[in-house]
């Protein structure tokens, strides 16, 4: 939910120039079983997005956002005929989630796609395995389209000091004031208000192209929150923006206003387009820092047991709204 425009009271921003995502995966996508990590080490939430419909999404706690307002296009719909699930899908164990989004430019004909797991999430490793595109699947390219994975509380009240977010967003055609060039923004919030927009987070851009399959990690302590792709650590935020109170798990697909308008960049069009996102599976192990072969070794274990969904992540005494939208 980054917006780097306006004014920002405190903004401890990274941007690093031509970043070599081409180079080999150090990490080994289908990680062999071991018993290095039990799957039963700790409060484990795994899904492995190998669903036949969404009733059985659903049951499993996911929710799909339907709330309209920020962020992207105003006037724009959150609806659930943006997700799909694809068991046919190569390069995964038993297929994958996806989000489809389209735009030709105003409110009236923009569909985001968001969706949302419980609010108990806070302190440990986080992980997933997503597939980002470049392109658009059909129509003109070029607009400020967002893909993410993060994590996030409601903001109770503007300036919310006990807000806590952690975002990857992977912008192909660049956006929040950057050029065109794609890059993935890492950014942890303190917190935010709308009007005047005033923020306070700490933001890490790293420029070059990420589409494909990427494994997804970011590790949460109060001390700091760390950001990596595929096993290489890409940022670290500190103890002034690191997560606070609990949050719920999100994957979302949406368009910044300026960019589908044409009002800046390339696209002044009003022709539909779409571009989708897809998410092999997801992991989170409470309380507990472990790195990113570990989780692969993790995932490795659970899928060799034929694990599809398991959530023994312990929720909130009293348990807590868990609202899927801003």
């Amino acid at each position: 939910m980054n917006e780097c425009k306006g004014l920002s009271i405190v903004t401890l921003a990274i941007v690093v120039g031509s970043y070599g995502v081409a180079l080999a995966n150090p990490l080994v996508v289908n990680a062999k079983p071991t018993n290095a990590i039990p799957t039963n080490d700790g409060q484990i939430f795994f899904d492995d997005f190998s669903y036949g419909d969404i009733e059985s999404f659903n049951a499993n706690g996911w929710r799909v956002r339907t709330e309209t307002g920020h962020p992207g296009i105003v006037g724009a719909t959150w609806s659930g005929v943006g997700i799909s699930f694809h068991p046919e899908l190569k390069d995964t164990s038993r297929g994958a989630i996806r989000m489809s989004s389209i735009t030709a430019g105003e409110g009236s004909n923009t569909r985001h796609t968001q969706f949302c797991h419980m609010r108990k999430y806070l302190n440990g490793t986080y992980a997933a395995r997503v597939f980002f595109r470049d392109t658009p699947t059909y129509g003109p390219d070029g607009d400020e389209v967002i893909q993410t994975f993060y994590t996030i509380s409601p903001l109770a009240f503007p300036m919310d000091l006990s807000y806590s977010e952690a975002d990857f967003e992977y912008l192909p055609n660049g956006g929040w004031g950057s050029d065109s060039s794609p890059a993935m923004w890492t950014t942890t919030w303190e917190t935010f208000q709308l009007a005047p927009w005033a923020k306070v987070n700490e933001y890490t851009r790293k420029e070059g192209s990420y589409a494909g399959w990427r494994i997804l990690v970011m590790t949460v302590k109060a001390e700091e929150v760390n950001y990596y792709v595929d096993g290489q650590l890409i940022s670290t935020h500190s103890d002034k923006v690191a997560p606070e109170v609990p949050m719920s798990i999100n994957f979302n697909l949406w368009f910044m206003p300026e960019g589908a308008d044409g009002s800046i960049g390339p696209v002044d069009s009003d022709e539909l387009r779409e571009y989708q996102q897809d998410i092999d599976w997801v992991y989170h192990l409470a309380d507990k820092v472990i790195s990113p072969q570990q989780v692969l070794t993790a995932v490795a274990n659970l899928q060799t047991q034929g694990v599809k969904h398991v959530d023994g992540v312990a929720e909130s005494d009293p348990v807590l709204p868990s609202p899927c939208g801003l």
